[in-house]
């Protein structure tokens, strides 16, 4: 099937047409350069680059877990879509510590009289500071952030009606946001199935609220999966091929958010059942707090410490670092800024130059691009020093 819109000749001479006014427009304009952009303004004003937050609630999401809400200092919320997070800038010592959190609460609530947003927080998870969360955040605090960033949410373009949710741990965050706003009315025509991994039915994240809106939203169902809880009456163990099958369509589309162990395990399970790869989207894996478990590390390497020179315009720093730490964590111990978001290698806000020496590179998160391999750029979340280094960063 063929559209004519004009002719053959006009439609395909086009293009032309337009450059020919392009040098009209040009050579009739002004000699006074004009620096007003007010595409640039208008974006800087609802996404700006630094924000001021004022914690305004805090509760508990389950022994372990909390729940922190922030209103805006100056009353806006950039629209955000479930699954995307929010980038705190936390100055813990001497160090600017840069850390993700997943919004839990839905796009909706950021709206209207009152908007608000909120990040869950479970105790002694790595890289994410989160005791430092419970031990000085309080009510009345205000933090310095900025959001949306990330790309993990349901696309109607891409993505099916029928989702399934495979979460572990805090890994629940993105899916509670998703299941207040299909709750809410939005997500129009989603139905949402969340397959939630744990260990005791006393210590589950946010559980209350997710048994509530299953009870109340038919088009939202939550499936309790324990594997140390042998009074637990629904399903045990860990998220199998069979109970990943049991609970979903031929058309589903399957999204993942929890820890490492777990994604290679799904991965496995989904992949045997030979789901297509459009159809299973995750969101940022952590790399293990143990890096030598990661195919391709140099065995050994890991208990071994280099000194990486890092060069910031005409300054030089030289900065002790171990091998079993991240360039990223090396620079922030030393209280050098680097600006960080989703602290695995996807996002490339800490894109550096490798002047010198050998790095590994996580296999999880090398978001690089060819062509950045080649040239030798790196992201230095995701990057651990296999010798003395030489590296050169971006100035903050």
């Amino acid at each position: 099937m063929s559209i004519r819109v004009k002719s053959f000749l006009k439609d395909v001479g086009g293009a032309d047409r337009v450059t020919e006014a392009r040098r009209e427009k040009l050579k009739n304009a002004s000699a006074v350069p004009d620096p007003k952009d007010p595409i640039r303004e208008l974006a800087d004003k609802l996404h700006p680059s630094e924000m001021q937050f004022r914690v305004v609630d805090i509760r508990d999401a389950s022994p372990t877990a909390k729940a922190f809400r922030f209103e805006s200092v100056d009353g806006h919320i950039p629209v955000f879509q479930c699954g995307q997070f929010v980038n705190f800038r936390l100055k813990i010592g001497e160090s600017l510590l840069t850390r993700p959190y997943t919004i839990s609460s839905a796009p909706y609530e950021a709206r209207g009289e009152h908007p608000f947003f909120e990040i869950t927080v479970r105790r002694n998870v790595p890289y994410l500071v989160p005791d430092y969360f419970f031990e000085n955040v309080h009510v009345g605090d205000v933090l310095t952030g900025a959001l949306p960033f990330g790309t993990f949410y349901w696309e109607p373009l891409r993505d099916t009606n029928e989702l399934v949710a495979l979460a572990g741990g805090s890994g629940i965050t993105p899916f509670y946001a998703m299941a207040k706003e299909i709750a809410h009315g939005k997500m129009r025509g989603c139905k949402l199935t969340i397959l939630y991994g744990s260990v005791k039915s006393d210590d589950i994240v946010l559980k209350n609220e997710l048994d509530e809106i299953s009870a109340e939203c038919p088009d939202v169902k939550v499936v309790h999966v324990l594997s140390d809880d042998p009074g637990w009456q629904g399903e045990h163990g860990f998220i199998t091929r069979e109970i990943i099958e049991k609970y979903s369509t031929p058309n589903s589309t399957f999204l993942f958010c929890g820890p490492l162990a777990m994604f290679r395990f799904v991965s496995k399970a989904l992949e045997e059942m030979g789901v297509p790869k459009r159809r299973f989207r995750h969101d940022v894996v952590n790399n293990p707090a143990d890096i030598s478990t990661l195919p391709g590390y140099p065995k050994g390497t890991e208990e071994k410490a280099f000194h990486i020179t890092v060069v910031r315009g005409i300054h030089e720093d030289v900065i002790n670092a171990k091998a079993s730490e991240s360039v990223a964590v090396a620079l922030e111990r030393s209280a050098i800024p680097v600006d960080t978001h989703c602290r695995n290698g996807k996002c490339g806000f800490c894109r550096s130059q490798l002047l010198s020496g050998d790095i590994f590179v996580s296999p999880i998160g090398d978001g690089r691009r060819a062509m950045d391999k080649e040239l030798g750029w790196f992201h230095a979340c995701s990057a651990y020093p296999l010798s003395d280094l030489k590296i050169k960063i971006p100035i903050m």
